[in-house]
């Protein structure tokens, strides 16, 4: 009512209060998008990050695909090895949450300067966090491979991967963050750009590290990570160029070191939540992965090709996800509030759809995903393959709708605390101990332990769309700085 108010005092319409609710519901309409716009608008936004998530796939795949002609050991090994690097990922991902809605909301406003000034800010927190994991999994690579697997040959293996894949650390930080605050101020084409240079390095630099390519040495597993800290140097030099040329909004050194108390306590109050919300979900998943790797290296391998898959019909449903949180922030900077909430609503309904069509995809390849792997893998990791695709299916709908909601409208307004909340109350007290109970108390066969997996993103849905509809997550917060 207090926005009715406002309006009606700067337009000068009259005061009665049906008057005031027609006058502004008319406002607000004129102010949406039709849906025709409105779909080439979020498209736009989400084809960039539908490419990063391709690219990633496609490098995972190529990885994984790779690793199968050296040895099923190799694949489990880089598989589980990824999981500590899955929970840095994560990290990233929650620092580039408040990266992306902060830039939003203040580019919305045309704030140019504040935008920068929380670049500069993020990305000194990115490489704090980067010189953590890189000490760790480079100093301790074998303390952290016995979390995933007592298999000696599967330790030894990720352990020489994780040691040289620890240096990639010290640059991804920096690239992630750098695409996020392009992306939420509709830089679209250098992230795009930057991946597919990423995907070739990566691809060129594995293979020939691999199978020892251009005289150069055999490596097998080491070379993959070899061949991901090439990549990602190309990232980085690739940012720092164009920020010096092109770029709408610049990296300034200036800002990497400088005060931003009131800043730095808005970002902490959407990337703190963000952050913690993102390890608390990745180390449950890390800890799905611990299970399935004391059940047996068969399970794993399964498990890293089905991943592989389902990611690829994943991509536009998180690509779409993703693209919520920047339209929302951006809407809301703008003080729209009545926009915000019908864009929310669409945004929920597309990540639906290509959530769907990501099944079908996935049924579809299904068949011969399982005959490409049947002489890699063994006979029992094959038939374990053919029902976890299926399986993922659902789980893949379930994460595209709590990832529009948590992580794009409610992470759009400044409300990152709530999904915090609710993946440390379901994935720690419902989904992990009910998988271990599976797996340790009641011995349930391997195959029904993964079942019981894929309901994590269900057990918390009913909260979270009682919280939607409450509309409280819809906050302009931006500052006068």
């Amino acid at each position: 009512m207090r926005i009715i108010t406002a309006y009606c005092k700067m337009r000068n319409v009259p005061e009665d209060r049906k008057e005031q609710e027609k006058q502004y519901e008319t406002m607000t309409q004129s102010m949406i998008l039709d849906k025709k716009t409105f779909l080439k608008t979020a498209t736009r936004l989400a084809f960039p990050i539908m490419i990063q998530n391709l690219i990633s796939t496609l490098v995972n795949a190529a990885d994984t695909v790779m690793l199968g002609y050296v040895s099923q050991t190799a694949m489990s090994a880089s598989s589980l090895a990824n999981q500590y690097t899955f929970v840095l990922t994560c990290l990233y991902f929650g620092l580039a949450t408040g990266t992306s809605v902060l830039c939003a909301q203040y580019w919305g406003k045309g704030d140019k300067k504040t935008v920068e000034r929380v670049l500069g800010l993020a990305e000194r927190l990115s490489l704090m966090v980067s010189l953590l994991f890189f000490a760790v999994s480079f100093f301790f690579p074998e303390r952290i491979m016995h979390l995933f697997s007592q298999s000696p040959e599967t330790i030894a293996a990720g352990s020489e991967y994780l040691k040289v894949l620890s240096f990639s650390f010290l640059f991804m930080g920096f690239s992630q963050v750098f695409m996020s605050a392009l992306r939420s101020i509709g830089e679209v084409a250098l992230p795009s750009v930057t991946y597919i240079v990423s995907l070739c390095v990566n691809v060129v630099c594995n293979a020939s590290f691999i199978f020892g390519l251009f005289g150069l040495p055999k490596l097998g597993v080491i070379g993959v990570a070899l061949g991901t800290v090439i990549a990602r140097v190309v990232e980085i030099i690739i940012c720092l160029t164009y920020t010096i040329f092109r770029c709408e909004i610049k990296f300034r050194v200036k800002y990497l070191f400088s005060k931003a108390d009131i800043l730095l306590l808005d970002f902490l109050k959407i990337s703190t939540p963000s952050v913690v919300n993102d390890v608390v979900w990745s180390l449950a998943t890390s800890i799905f992965a611990a299970i399935l790797g004391h059940i047996g290296d068969d399970m794993v391998a399964a498990n890293a090709v089905a991943v592989m898959v389902v990611n690829i019909g994943a991509i536009a449903c998180r690509g779409f996800a993703s693209a919520t949180t920047i339209i929302v922030s951006q809407t809301l900077g703008q003080n729209q509030l009545e926009a915000a909430k019908e864009y929310g609503r669409r945004m929920l309904r597309i990540t639906i759809f290509v959530g769907l069509i990501g099944c079908v995809l996935i049924l579809a390849i299904r068949p011969f995903i399982v005959d490409f792997y049947r002489d890699k893998l063994s006979e029992t990791a094959i038939s374990y393959l053919g029902s976890i695709m299926i399986m993922t299916t659902w789980r893949l709908v379930g994460e595209g709708i709590n990832t529009c909601l948590i992580c794009g409208c409610f992470r759009g307004g400044g409300d990152a605390k709530f999904g915090m909340v609710i993946d440390i109350i379901f994935m720690w007290l419902v989904a992990v101990p009910l998988m271990a109970i599976a797996a340790y108390v009641l011995k349930l066969p391997p195959i029904w332990v993964y079942f019981v997996m894929t309901l994590d993103e269900f057990e918390k849905m009913p909260v979270v769309f009682h919280h939607y509809r409450k509309y409280k997550w819809l906050k302009n917060i931006t500052r006068e700085l």
